[in-house]
């Protein structure tokens, strides 16, 4: 997205320019994993910065692709690690958006197959979806199992009991062309603390799109919708008074890019410098899509421009 700065571009920002980007924005849209906290530590100096953008008037909401939890434990993860009066309403994660889609664009008539976790089923549930109930004996096989006959859409997220018995069910619903096939991100996989990775829902939705032969309509980012989502709640809202703040390009730039957003790379977490750079340098256009605006080193680095803000008032 073409901007007024002239310090835009893929380049480290710092002291007066982060002040100037403060003061042209009205709107943060902040994804959470690497960027606010770290498993369950935040990230030093995040929550200061996320109090302090309200406290000033900016409108902040947190955009992730987690499936995993409901909405309501975001709630509580912030207030636990010190981010104040944080509600429900500032919340877009991929599940929450997801049942939005079902109930709202869709207007879903029957059953929901879903692989993924109990904080999926949640917000489906309280959106009103019918899930279907997982009642196989565990010797279960494909051969004997039962299959519903009101299936009409197999919602894919991340399912750490995924089973061989869940991908067959789900392709056999999904042999029906009226089944709808969604899945809540694409993430390839996660980092763990350990230096480990935990295979994401893109792996899932993957494997599944392979043995369907269909392709899956990603609901959460990159994908627009999560945008859509939100303009709707917040009347008004124009892409150019807006920022996305993220740490990985694949997923939150191209968002930011694919929604016309102003993008920034926080280096806490997946993507880092070099990556942005290889992307920024490729002979492939397509690549440029993920390259970031600007890059900050952490989200802490906005602390000294509201110090500055804050001793001019005073």
């Amino acid at each position: 997205m073409a901007g007024a700065f002239s310090f835009k571009g893929c380049q480290k920002i710092r002291g007066p320019q982060i002040r100037s980007l403060l003061e042209a924005k009205d709107f943060f849209l902040f994804d959470c994993d690497g960027v606010i906290w770290h498993g369950e530590n935040a990230i030093t100096g995040a929550a200061k910065v996320v109090n302090a953008l309200v406290r000033h008037g900016k409108n902040v909401v947190f955009v992730t692709n987690n499936s995993t939890r409901p909405r309501e434990n975001y709630v509580h993860k912030f207030s636990r690690l010190g981010f104040a009066d944080v509600m429900l309403e500032q919340i877009f994660s991929s599940s929450y958006c997801s049942a939005l889609y079902l109930r709202d664009v869709v207007k879903i008539c029957g059953q929901v197959f879903v692989i993924g976790c109990e904080g999926l089923r949640r917000e489906l549930q309280e959106a009103g979806i019918p899930c279907l109930e997982e009642t196989d004996d565990p010797d279960a096989t494909i051969y004997d199992c039962a299959l519903a006959a009101d299936v009409k859409a197999v919602l894919v997220g991340h399912d750490d009991k995924l089973t061989f018995l869940k991908l067959a069910k789900a392709s056999c619903y999904l042999k029906d062309p009226d089944c709808l096939f969604l899945a809540t991100d694409n993430d390839p996989w996660h980092p763990l603390s350990s230096g480990r990775i935990l295979p994401g829902c893109g792996s899932l939705m993957a494997a599944l799109e392979v043995a369907s032969g269909r392709k899956a309509t990603v609901i959460g980012k990159p994908s627009r919708f999560m945008f859509e989502c939100i303009s709707s709640q917040f009347k008004g809202l124009e892409p150019a008074q807006c920022l996305m703040v993220g740490d990985r390009l694949e997923t939150d730039m191209l968002f930011g890019f694919n929604c016309g957003l102003d993008t920034m790379l926080t280096l806490t977490g997946v993507s880092q410098m070099e990556d942005a750079q290889e992307y920024r340098n490729s002979d492939l256009s397509t690549n440029h899509s993920l390259v970031p605006d600007y890059v900050v080193d952490t989200i802490a680095d906005f602390l000294p421009a509201f110090e500055e803000l804050e001793e001019e008032s005073n």
